[in-house]
């Protein structure tokens, strides 16, 4: 009984489906890739800037279309305040999922 137990535990322990173990391949250098981004920032008042320059909330969807135009792979870096509802950030990622824009959601780095 001890054995079977000492079996399953060993098995249990190494066995593990939802783990994918990868070793990645090493480069020499790295290759800094130049994009343009767009950087939508919403302040906790729900002021709303592009690229620094502020538009009220009806013009975003306009704004993002004339800047993204002519962009290959559009990329909107979002900058939005903490105090915002998920409700907040979702509603401007619906904006960007109807353009087919690529949103990143901006955080603080760890002190």
């Amino acid at each position: 009984m001890f054995f079977l137990l000492l079996f399953f535990l060993i098995i249990s322990t190494v066995a593990n489906p939802s783990v994918i173990k990868l070793m990645l391949p090493r480069a020499s250098s790295a290759q800094a890739v130049s994009k343009q981004i767009i950087t939508l920032s919403v302040t906790a008042d729900k002021s709303y800037y592009i690229n620094n320059k502020a538009i009220v909330r009806e013009q975003l969807e306009t704004r993002l279309t004339e800047m993204v135009a002519s962009m290959p792979e559009p990329t909107v870096l979002l900058r939005a305040d903490q105090s915002l509802t998920i409700q907040d950030l979702v509603d401007v990622m619906q904006v960007g999922a109807k353009l087919k824009i690529k949103m990143v959601l901006a955080t603080a780095s760890p002190r």
